[in-house]
Protein backbone atom coordinates (compact mmCIF):
# COMPACT_ATOMS: atom_id res chain seq x y z
CA UNK A 1 0.00 0.00 0.00
CA UNK A 2 3.03 2.07 0.62
CA UNK A 3 4.01 4.64 -2.32
CA UNK A 4 8.14 4.03 -2.57
CA UNK A 5 8.11 3.21 0.87
CA UNK A 6 6.14 6.05 2.18
CA UNK A 7 3.08 5.67 3.86
CA UNK A 8 0.29 7.53 2.06
CA UNK A 9 -1.44 9.56 5.33
CA UNK A 10 -5.23 10.74 4.65
CA UNK A 11 -4.83 14.08 7.58
CA UNK A 12 -8.41 15.20 6.70
CA UNK A 13 -10.65 12.67 7.34
CA UNK A 14 -13.86 13.07 9.33
CA UNK A 15 -15.71 10.87 11.95
CA UNK A 16 -18.65 10.34 13.99
CA UNK A 17 -19.69 7.49 16.62
CA UNK A 18 -22.65 5.34 15.53
CA UNK A 19 -24.88 6.78 18.92
CA UNK A 20 -24.07 9.06 21.40
CA UNK A 21 -26.67 10.70 24.07
CA UNK A 22 -30.21 12.87 22.86
CA UNK A 23 -28.18 16.03 24.36
CA UNK A 24 -31.21 18.35 24.43
CA UNK A 25 -32.27 15.65 26.91
CA UNK A 26 -28.68 15.36 28.50
CA UNK A 27 -28.16 18.99 28.87
CA UNK A 28 -31.77 20.59 29.29
CA UNK A 29 -31.89 22.82 26.03
CA UNK A 30 -31.71 22.48 22.36
CA UNK A 31 -29.25 22.98 19.30
CA UNK A 32 -27.65 20.20 19.21
CA UNK A 33 -27.10 17.71 16.48
CA UNK A 34 -28.13 13.82 16.62
CA UNK A 35 -28.06 10.39 13.82
CA UNK A 36 -31.80 9.49 13.15
CA UNK A 37 -30.75 5.76 11.57
CA UNK A 38 -33.07 3.95 8.82
CA UNK A 39 -35.44 2.34 10.58
CA UNK A 40 -39.21 1.12 10.24
CA UNK A 41 -39.83 4.19 12.02
CA UNK A 42 -38.07 5.96 9.15
CA UNK A 43 -38.77 4.26 6.00
CA UNK A 44 -37.32 8.16 4.23
CA UNK A 45 -33.87 7.03 5.06
CA UNK A 46 -31.80 4.54 2.88
CA UNK A 47 -31.04 1.68 4.50
CA UNK A 48 -27.60 1.97 6.62
CA UNK A 49 -27.59 5.37 6.10
CA UNK A 50 -28.79 8.56 8.97
CA UNK A 51 -29.44 11.38 8.52
CA UNK A 52 -27.78 14.59 10.92
CA UNK A 53 -30.62 15.80 12.32
CA UNK A 54 -31.09 19.32 14.39
CA UNK A 55 -32.63 18.56 17.96
CA UNK A 56 -35.67 21.22 16.73
CA UNK A 57 -36.35 18.26 14.53
CA UNK A 58 -34.50 20.25 11.12
CA UNK A 59 -32.86 17.49 8.65
CA UNK A 60 -29.03 19.05 8.29
CA UNK A 61 -27.19 16.13 6.04
CA UNK A 62 -27.61 12.15 5.06
CA UNK A 63 -24.40 10.70 5.83
CA UNK A 64 -23.20 7.31 4.39
CA UNK A 65 -22.44 4.03 7.91
CA UNK A 66 -19.07 4.72 6.44
CA UNK A 67 -18.95 7.81 8.51
CA UNK A 68 -18.90 5.76 11.88
CA UNK A 69 -18.04 1.94 10.72
CA UNK A 70 -14.47 1.42 10.64
CA UNK A 71 -14.56 -2.10 8.39
CA UNK A 72 -16.17 0.29 5.81
CA UNK A 73 -13.69 3.44 6.67
CA UNK A 74 -10.67 0.86 6.30
CA UNK A 75 -12.30 -1.13 3.05
CA UNK A 76 -12.59 2.47 1.50
CA UNK A 77 -8.64 3.46 2.35
CA UNK A 78 -7.85 0.10 0.62
CA UNK A 79 -10.00 0.53 -2.51
CA UNK A 80 -7.24 3.65 -3.01
CA UNK A 81 -4.19 2.57 -1.13
CA UNK A 82 -4.70 5.12 1.99
CA UNK A 83 -2.27 3.47 4.85
CA UNK A 84 -3.36 5.48 7.78
CA UNK A 85 -6.21 8.48 8.00
CA UNK A 86 -5.74 11.37 10.71
CA UNK A 87 -9.67 11.07 12.02
CA UNK A 88 -11.15 14.34 13.22
CA UNK A 89 -14.75 15.15 14.32
CA UNK A 90 -17.42 17.25 11.82
CA UNK A 91 -17.24 20.85 13.04
CA UNK A 92 -20.66 21.04 13.24
CA UNK A 93 -20.03 18.97 16.68
CA UNK A 94 -17.70 22.23 17.72
CA UNK A 95 -21.16 23.44 20.07
CA UNK A 96 -18.80 26.72 20.99
CA UNK A 97 -22.14 28.02 22.04
CA UNK A 98 -23.26 26.01 24.19
CA UNK A 99 -22.72 26.45 27.99
CA UNK A 100 -19.01 25.33 28.94
CA UNK A 101 -19.21 22.49 30.91
CA UNK A 102 -21.88 20.33 28.03
CA UNK A 103 -19.50 21.56 25.82
CA UNK A 104 -16.43 19.84 27.71
CA UNK A 105 -18.43 16.45 28.24
CA UNK A 106 -19.78 16.80 24.64
CA UNK A 107 -15.93 16.85 23.65
CA UNK A 108 -14.90 14.38 26.24
CA UNK A 109 -17.54 11.57 23.79
CA UNK A 110 -16.51 12.48 20.41
CA UNK A 111 -12.56 12.32 21.76
CA UNK A 112 -13.04 9.28 23.45
CA UNK A 113 -14.72 7.70 19.98
CA UNK A 114 -11.58 8.54 18.30
CA UNK A 115 -9.66 7.05 20.67
CA UNK A 116 -11.40 3.88 20.79
CA UNK A 117 -10.76 3.45 16.99
CA UNK A 118 -6.88 4.29 17.12
CA UNK A 119 -6.93 1.43 19.90
CA UNK A 120 -8.65 -0.73 17.66
CA UNK A 121 -6.56 -0.50 14.33
CA UNK A 122 -3.54 1.52 16.20
CA UNK A 123 -1.69 1.25 12.33
CA UNK A 124 -4.31 2.36 10.32
CA UNK A 125 -5.69 6.01 12.33
CA UNK A 126 -4.91 8.26 14.19
CA UNK A 127 -6.46 11.25 15.24
CA UNK A 128 -6.79 14.57 17.05
CA UNK A 129 -9.61 15.84 19.76
CA UNK A 130 -12.09 18.54 19.66
CA UNK A 131 -12.12 21.21 22.27
CA UNK A 132 -14.57 23.94 24.42
CA UNK A 133 -12.74 27.04 22.88
CA UNK A 134 -15.73 29.14 24.72
CA UNK A 135 -13.83 28.26 27.85
CA UNK A 136 -9.99 28.45 27.19
CA UNK A 137 -9.12 26.80 30.90
CA UNK A 138 -11.50 23.91 30.38
CA UNK A 139 -9.99 23.95 26.50
CA UNK A 140 -6.58 23.32 28.09
CA UNK A 141 -7.76 20.68 30.21
CA UNK A 142 -9.58 18.59 27.16
CA UNK A 143 -6.46 19.63 25.21
CA UNK A 144 -3.84 17.40 28.29
CA UNK A 145 -6.52 14.73 28.22
CA UNK A 146 -6.33 13.65 24.65
CA UNK A 147 -2.47 13.89 24.66
CA UNK A 148 -3.16 11.02 27.82
CA UNK A 149 -5.56 9.23 25.58
CA UNK A 150 -3.39 9.20 22.55
CA UNK A 151 -4.03 12.10 20.38
CA UNK A 152 -1.69 13.72 18.28
CA UNK A 153 -3.77 17.03 18.12
CA UNK A 154 -6.33 19.11 18.28
CA UNK A 155 -8.98 20.27 15.90
CA UNK A 156 -10.39 23.65 16.54
CA UNK A 157 -12.97 26.04 14.58
CA UNK A 158 -11.56 29.14 12.35
CA UNK A 159 -12.93 31.43 15.21
CA UNK A 160 -15.02 30.95 18.28
CA UNK A 161 -18.03 33.40 18.51
CA UNK A 162 -16.80 37.04 18.21
CA UNK A 163 -13.77 35.98 18.94
CA UNK A 164 -11.01 34.94 16.40
CA UNK A 165 -7.71 32.46 17.46
CA UNK A 166 -5.32 35.47 17.75
CA UNK A 167 -7.75 36.51 20.85
CA UNK A 168 -5.24 37.05 24.14
CA UNK A 169 -7.97 34.61 25.97
CA UNK A 170 -6.18 31.93 23.94
CA UNK A 171 -2.55 32.58 25.00
CA UNK A 172 -2.54 29.38 27.96
CA UNK A 173 -4.18 27.00 24.49
CA UNK A 174 -1.52 27.60 22.52
CA UNK A 175 1.27 27.21 25.36
CA UNK A 176 -0.29 24.10 26.65
CA UNK A 177 -0.17 23.10 22.61
CA UNK A 178 3.40 23.49 22.84
CA UNK A 179 4.13 22.51 25.48
CA UNK A 180 1.95 18.99 24.73
CA UNK A 181 3.53 18.69 21.28
CA UNK A 182 0.31 18.95 19.82
CA UNK A 183 -0.85 19.92 16.67
CA UNK A 184 -3.47 21.96 15.86
CA UNK A 185 -5.73 21.66 13.10
CA UNK A 186 -8.17 24.91 11.96
CA UNK A 187 -10.88 24.10 10.32
CA UNK A 188 -13.73 26.44 8.81
CA UNK A 189 -17.11 26.46 10.80
CA UNK A 190 -19.86 28.72 11.55
CA UNK A 191 -19.23 30.96 8.08
CA UNK A 192 -19.30 34.98 7.91
CA UNK A 193 -21.94 36.21 5.89
CA UNK A 194 -23.91 33.61 5.59
CA UNK A 195 -26.82 35.08 5.72
CA UNK A 196 -26.01 36.53 2.91
CA UNK A 197 -25.64 33.15 1.04
CA UNK A 198 -28.97 31.59 1.28
CA UNK A 199 -28.45 29.61 -2.19
CA UNK A 200 -26.24 27.43 -4.23
CA UNK A 201 -24.30 26.11 -1.59
CA UNK A 202 -22.16 28.99 -0.85
CA UNK A 203 -21.07 28.97 2.54
CA UNK A 204 -18.91 26.40 1.90
CA UNK A 205 -17.84 27.48 -1.42
CA UNK A 206 -17.01 30.59 -0.41
CA UNK A 207 -17.70 31.31 3.32
CA UNK A 208 -15.43 28.26 4.28
CA UNK A 209 -12.31 29.55 2.25
CA UNK A 210 -12.86 33.17 3.55
CA UNK A 211 -12.76 31.66 6.75
CA UNK A 212 -9.93 30.18 6.63
CA UNK A 213 -8.02 33.16 5.57
CA UNK A 214 -9.30 34.76 8.44
CA UNK A 215 -7.80 32.09 10.57
CA UNK A 216 -4.44 32.68 8.84
CA UNK A 217 -4.26 35.82 9.13
CA UNK A 218 -5.49 36.39 12.42
CA UNK A 219 -2.92 34.07 13.51
CA UNK A 220 -0.06 35.70 11.61
CA UNK A 221 -0.61 39.45 12.32
CA UNK A 222 -1.59 38.63 16.25
CA UNK A 223 2.13 37.45 16.56
CA UNK A 224 0.87 33.92 17.74
CA UNK A 225 3.24 32.24 15.69
CA UNK A 226 6.08 34.63 16.20
CA UNK A 227 5.28 33.78 20.03
CA UNK A 228 5.06 30.22 19.90
CA UNK A 229 7.40 29.15 17.21
CA UNK A 230 7.47 25.24 17.67
CA UNK A 231 3.72 25.31 18.04
CA UNK A 232 2.55 23.24 14.45
CA UNK A 233 -0.47 24.64 12.85
CA UNK A 234 -2.41 22.39 10.00
CA UNK A 235 -5.05 24.46 7.96
CA UNK A 236 -7.74 23.18 5.88
CA UNK A 237 -8.99 23.67 2.09
CA UNK A 238 -5.21 24.26 1.08
CA UNK A 239 -5.45 27.43 3.37
CA UNK A 240 -8.78 28.61 1.71
CA UNK A 241 -8.40 32.08 -0.06
CA UNK A 242 -5.02 32.99 1.81
CA UNK A 243 -2.94 31.98 -0.73
CA UNK A 244 -4.77 33.35 -3.61
CA UNK A 245 -4.71 37.00 -2.00
CA UNK A 246 -1.22 36.47 0.20
CA UNK A 247 0.22 39.09 -2.47
CA UNK A 248 -2.87 41.54 -1.52
CA UNK A 249 -2.39 41.09 2.23
CA UNK A 250 1.49 41.60 2.20
CA UNK A 251 0.44 44.52 -0.22
CA UNK A 252 -2.20 45.69 2.83
CA UNK A 253 1.07 44.79 5.53
CA UNK A 254 3.38 47.30 3.96
CA UNK A 255 0.92 50.24 3.11
CA UNK A 256 -1.17 50.25 6.54
CA UNK A 257 1.23 49.50 8.78
CA UNK A 258 -0.12 51.30 11.63
CA UNK A 259 -3.09 48.81 11.10
CA UNK A 260 -1.15 45.64 9.77
CA UNK A 261 1.72 45.82 11.92
CA UNK A 262 0.75 46.11 15.46
CA UNK A 263 2.00 42.64 16.52
CA UNK A 264 4.42 41.09 14.18
CA UNK A 265 6.90 42.99 11.85
CA UNK A 266 7.26 40.25 9.54
CA UNK A 267 5.42 39.95 6.23
CA UNK A 268 2.53 37.51 5.91
CA UNK A 269 3.90 35.44 3.57
CA UNK A 270 7.08 34.89 5.37
CA UNK A 271 5.49 32.48 7.44
CA UNK A 272 4.31 30.46 5.12
CA UNK A 273 7.36 27.74 6.11
CA UNK A 274 5.66 28.05 9.41
CA UNK A 275 2.87 26.14 9.19
CA UNK A 276 1.08 23.22 6.86
CA UNK A 277 -2.05 22.83 4.72
CA UNK A 278 -3.83 20.11 3.62
CA UNK A 279 -3.91 19.30 -0.52
CA UNK A 280 -7.68 19.73 -1.28
CA UNK A 281 -7.87 21.85 -3.92
CA UNK A 282 -9.53 20.51 -6.87
CA UNK A 283 -7.45 22.03 -9.62
CA UNK A 284 -3.77 20.73 -10.56
CA UNK A 285 -2.39 24.60 -11.45
CA UNK A 286 -3.26 25.35 -7.79
CA UNK A 287 -1.30 22.55 -6.42
CA UNK A 288 1.54 23.02 -8.34
CA UNK A 289 1.45 26.93 -7.23
CA UNK A 290 0.82 26.05 -3.08
CA UNK A 291 3.27 23.48 -3.57
CA UNK A 292 5.74 26.04 -5.79
CA UNK A 293 5.75 29.20 -2.79
CA UNK A 294 5.36 26.93 0.46
CA UNK A 295 7.60 23.56 -0.83
CA UNK A 296 6.63 20.01 -0.11
CA UNK A 297 7.06 19.54 3.47
CA UNK A 298 4.43 21.95 4.13
CA UNK A 299 1.53 20.55 1.98
CA UNK A 300 0.06 17.17 2.33
CA UNK A 301 -2.75 14.74 1.37
CA UNK A 302 -6.13 15.51 2.59
CA UNK A 303 -9.59 14.11 1.15
CA UNK A 304 -12.49 15.68 4.04
CA UNK A 305 -13.48 12.26 3.67
CA UNK A 306 -16.38 10.77 4.08
CA UNK A 307 -17.83 14.10 2.45
CA UNK A 308 -18.48 14.93 -1.19
CA UNK A 309 -16.60 18.22 -1.37
CA UNK A 310 -13.59 16.97 -0.63
CA UNK A 311 -11.09 14.72 -2.70
CA UNK A 312 -13.17 11.59 -4.10
CA UNK A 313 -10.18 9.82 -5.37
CA UNK A 314 -7.70 10.17 -2.16
CA UNK A 315 -4.27 11.13 -3.66
CA UNK A 316 -5.26 11.08 -7.92
CA UNK A 317 -4.38 14.90 -8.25
CA UNK A 318 -0.99 14.55 -6.59
CA UNK A 319 -0.05 10.85 -8.23
CA UNK A 320 -0.93 12.50 -11.75
CA UNK A 321 0.56 15.41 -11.55
CA UNK A 322 3.38 15.25 -13.84
CA UNK A 323 5.15 18.25 -12.33
CA UNK A 324 6.13 15.96 -9.42
CA UNK A 325 9.09 13.97 -9.15
CA UNK A 326 8.29 10.88 -7.03
CA UNK A 327 10.33 12.40 -4.11
CA UNK A 328 8.04 15.51 -4.41
CA UNK A 329 5.11 13.03 -4.45
CA UNK A 330 6.21 10.89 -1.63
CA UNK A 331 6.24 13.72 0.41
CA UNK A 332 2.87 14.95 -0.25
CA UNK A 333 1.30 11.56 0.38
CA UNK A 334 3.17 11.00 3.51
CA UNK A 335 6.22 12.59 4.85
CA UNK A 336 4.82 16.25 5.41
CA UNK A 337 1.68 14.36 8.06
CA UNK A 338 4.43 12.65 9.65
CA UNK A 339 5.65 15.84 10.42
CA UNK A 340 2.97 17.87 11.35
CA UNK A 341 1.29 15.43 13.50
CA UNK A 342 4.44 14.32 14.84
CA UNK A 343 3.99 10.68 14.02
CA UNK A 344 6.40 8.29 14.28
CA UNK A 345 6.01 6.10 10.19
CA UNK A 346 7.22 2.61 12.55
CA UNK A 347 4.06 2.64 14.68
CA UNK A 348 1.88 2.05 11.14
CA UNK A 349 4.12 -0.54 9.85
Amino acid sequence: MSINGMLKIDMHAHVLPRTWPRLKERYGYGGFIYLEHASEERPDIRPGYAHMMRDDGHFFREVEPNLWDPAMRIEDCDRFDIDVQVLSTVPVMFAYWAKPQDTLDLCGILNDDIAAHIQANPKRFAGVGSLPMQAPELAVKELRRCRQIGLCGVQVGSHCGDFNLDDERYEQLWAAAEEEDLAVFVHPWDMMGKERMPRHWLPWLVGMPAETSLAICSLVMGGVLDRYPKLRFVFAHAGGGFMGTMGRIDHGWRVRPDLCQTHTKNPPSSYIQRFFIDAITHDEDMLKLIVKRMGANRVMLGTDYPFPLGELSPGKLIQECDAFDGETTRQLLGATALEAFGLDEANFR
